[in-house]
């Protein structure tokens, strides 16, 4: 193990004792979720949805696209299994999706000007293929179709991004 590690994990371990003593460890055990978002949730999902506050029991997550929004409501309660599996214990009850764009995402009045048939945009048939296989690993049928359906989608609003700013 590198020494940083282990020195931030030292700390870690520190705080975590101070804030025990204080009463406040079951509060710092819930902003782990922080740290397992990504985990919990798979690169796809969380290069499109980021947790921005912790209300309680409660995450609020910040979802750049309604598509998506719609397609995490369908996925929650996966995600609230998974983020607590990777937490240890039962600790987020609920999300709260909330539609908004993240430092890192295009702003939504480009998006605005994207064609409206963007969601026809067809796939290549290699396309298809990455998708499935980035899904190969799940046994759930009903995550594994919510998930291709979602890629797929991305697909399309870059391929229509792409194909907007060449003809720019």
């Amino acid at each position: 193990m590198s020494s940083s590690r282990f020195r931030i994990e030292g700390v870690q371990h520190i705080l975590q004792q101070w804030l025990a003593s204080r009463g406040m460890d079951a509060n710092f055990s819930r902003y782990r979720v922080w740290q397992y978002w990504d985990a919990a949730v798979g690169k796809q999902i969380a290069a499109r949805a980021k947790p921005v506050r912790l209300r309680g029991s409660v995450l609020e997550v910040r979802v750049d696209h309604p598509v998506w929004m719609q397609q995490l409501q369908l996925l929650k309660p996966r995600i609230l299994t998974r983020l607590n599996e990777q937490l240890g214990e039962h600790l987020i009850d609920d999300l709260f999706l909330r539609h908004g764009r993240n430092a890192h995402y295009q702003s939504e009045e480009n998006q605005d000007s994207l064609p409206g048939h963007w969601q026809n945009e067809p796939l290549s048939e290699k396309e298809r293929q990455d998708i499935e296989k980035s899904l190969a690993h799940l046994e759930d049928q009903e995550l594994r179709r919510h998930l291709r359906h979602l890629m797929e989608m991305q697909l399309r609003l870059d391929k229509a991004r792409r194909s907007k700013s060449q003809s720019a």
